[in-house]
């Protein structure tokens, strides 16, 4: 199922008792409409407050389901903040998850001396201060390639913070400036961490160097602030060819170390 959503009224992605989640809201509506329990497996948790045009999930539904007409049926019983935008039969192999090649996020932000369009303020950060585009981009060119990103990662239990970051562009749409983020994968906090340090450098308070520097961290240091959620929308994820979906889950699967 291809997953659009305005993370303004969501707790994140994971289902969280007595809290209102995307994952929670999606399986109530999938439940009521199919009349058995549903558990979606998502290509990437967001963040409270993080929204999604291109979030991918799957779920194991009855043989005989039409996906054209669940979607039709989900866009009557889901809330108007949700919506799942299309839907398809995979093979057995495929995990949206593990079976990601990599996730795509933008990040916007603008320094207008007027602060964000009152249409577009629930998903543009208005900065207090002018940005450079020449200095976002020299630090952001420094932190391309497989790294440990501890410094820029809320830590998990068991989890790796080893990333290879594929993509940090950015790039100015009148008073907007738009980061493009991609890699195989983003620990907690990741993407939002990366931006408060470039925003840091983009404004004058850091060198352009700074932030490539905390690659040489073992621990998350205080002075790296995490960007404001409602800036951060996951755009797209990539999947290999059904022939490849196992393999991949499989590659994934396997924990990188230092």
């Amino acid at each position: 199922m291809d997953i659009a959503y305005d993370g303004a009224g969501f707790s994140g992605w994971a289902r969280q008792p007595s809290r209102r989640t995307v994952c929670g809201v999606l399986e109530e509506a999938l439940e009521r409409v199919l009349r058995r329990p549903v558990r979606l497996t998502v290509a990437g948790r967001t963040d409270a407050g993080v929204h999604a045009s291109g979030q991918v999930a799957h779920a194991d539904l009855p043989a005989d389901t039409d996906p054209d007409h669940l979607v039709f049926r989900l866009s009557r019983a889901l809330p108007a903040d949700v919506r799942v935008t299309a839907a398809r039969v995979v093979p057995a192999a495929f995990d949206a998850r593990f079976g990601a090649l990599r996730r795509h996020y933008a990040y916007r932000v603008t320094d207008a001396a007027w602060r964000a369009d009152p249409l577009r303020r629930g998903f543009v950060v208005a900065w207090p201060r002018p940005l450079s585009l020449d200095a976002l981009t020299a630090a952001s060119t420094q932190l391309l390639g497989e790294h440990d990103f501890v410094a820029f990662c809320k830590r998990r239990e068991g989890a790796t913070t080893i990333r290879e970051l594929q993509r940090l562009e950015w790039a100015r749409e009148d008073d907007e400036l738009i980061a493009y983020v991609s890699a195989d994968a983003f620990c907690h906090s990741m993407v939002r961490s990366l931006m408060g340090a470039l925003l840091a450098v983009g404004e004058g308070r850091k060198p352009a160097d700074w932030p490539a520097s905390m690659l040489t961290a073992t621990t998350r240091p205080s002075e790296i602030t995490v960007a404001p959620a409602h800036g951060l929308t996951l755009i797209g994820v990539d999947y290999p060819a059904d022939a490849d979906l196992a393999a991949r889950a499989e590659l994934t699967r396997n924990v990188r170390t230092r």
